[in-house]
């Protein structure tokens, strides 16, 4: 496999960070690797592979050299401002942030799912968000098979996907000190409804983000979906309660083979010995783990499904990681 120059724009935060762990653990193939961040982390040193590299800050002639792919995870005005400008260097920008998930001609991919659409891209390609990586990770396999008309989301999402600032509002809040840096209540044993911004609608953003994504990423606008995502005093991993209704009459025993056959897919469901998934055992995962699977009996062809993963990993860093590896083959 070719080798490529890659550069990691954020390299300082806590998706940059695990970018770079990603990077050495799945030995990815790069030649030279470029790690930017704001001008108050220049100076700062990141290691990938045994190799020491001091972090450059990100400027717009940054990309003025020889780089292949581009690892975003700076935010969304940094993506909107500097991802243009790498791609009309010929840079693939693989992008992070919310900025160009639901933008008409930018694919938004999870390699388990659509992978098909990443030789769609013109430049950019978008990274979905933490809990619909998962969940679409869960889901496609049971749209292929029965079709899916109908799904509810119910998450539990840990609070590392508020960045440092959340963790910091947990660890603060567990000694007693609630600081609430992320959050307008404390997150320290307690759970909030409230993810991202209140919209007119009555969701926050987060819900419209997984109700969108999803039906962006199946390429079914058709589908029925709401959504509730609540934020509980976990550090790390997302945990998915999610029922479907199907089009078409399902066996469980069908069901679970699918799931146990399915990519990036750990089944785990075997209620009398108490297994099922869990955020613990998620931690520094790169898999979407299934199970409570059963029958919702108060409508046609429901179902109830669990899903957990590890939000930094699957939901942001390796997934990020994958789509790279997914655009080298055709390098």
């Amino acid at each position: 496999m070719k080798k490529v120059n890659i550069a990691i724009v954020g390299a300082t935060g806590m998706v940059g960070r695990t970018f770079l762990k990603v990077l050495e653990e799945r030995d990815f193939p790069f030649k030279n690797l470029y790690a930017f961040a704001s001008s108050k982390s220049a100076g700062q040193k990141v290691k990938c592979k045994g190799i020491e590299y001091t972090v450059e800050e990100l400027k717009e002639d940054s990309f003025d050299r020889d780089i292949d792919i581009a690892l975003f995870s700076a935010g969304g005005a940094i993506s909107k401002k500097f991802a243009p400008i790498a791609a009309s260097k010929g840079v693939v920008v693989v992008d992070n942030s919310s900025a160009w998930r639901m933008e008409k001609d930018i694919p938004l991919v999870v390699p388990e799912v659509n992978p098909e659409d990443i030789k769609l891209h013109k430049g950019i390609i978008a990274n979905p968000n933490c809990s619909t990586i998962q969940a679409v990770v869960a889901i496609k396999p049971l749209h292929d098979k029965y079709k899916i008309k109908r799904i509810v989301y119910s998450t539990y999402q840990a609070v590392s996907g508020s960045g440092v600032k959340g963790v910091s509002d947990l660890e603060e809040g567990l000694k007693g000190n609630n600081m609430m840096k992320a959050y307008p209540h404390p997150i320290a044993n307690n759970c909030l409804p409230h993810i991202d911004v209140f919209l007119e609608n009555g969701y926050t953003k987060e819900e419209m983000k997984m109700i969108d994504e999803t039906k962006k990423i199946l390429g079914d606008y058709d589908l029925k979906i709401t959504a509730t995502t609540v934020r509980v005093p976990l550090f790390d991993c997302h945990s998915e309660s999610i029922n479907i209704e199907l089009e078409k009459d399902f066996k469980i025993e069908d069901v679970k083979e699918l799931f146990a056959n399915s990519p990036g897919i750990i089944l785990q469901d075997d209620p009398e010995n108490n297994i099922y998934p869990l955020a613990t055992n998620a931690k520094n995962t790169d898999s979407v783990y299934v199970g409570r699977i059963r029958k919702d009996f108060s409508i046609e062809n429901g179902l109830n499904i669990w899903v957990v993963a590890d939000n930094i990993r699957k939901g942001a860093a390796t997934n990020t990681v994958q789509i790279a590896e997914e655009l080298i083959k055709n390098f």
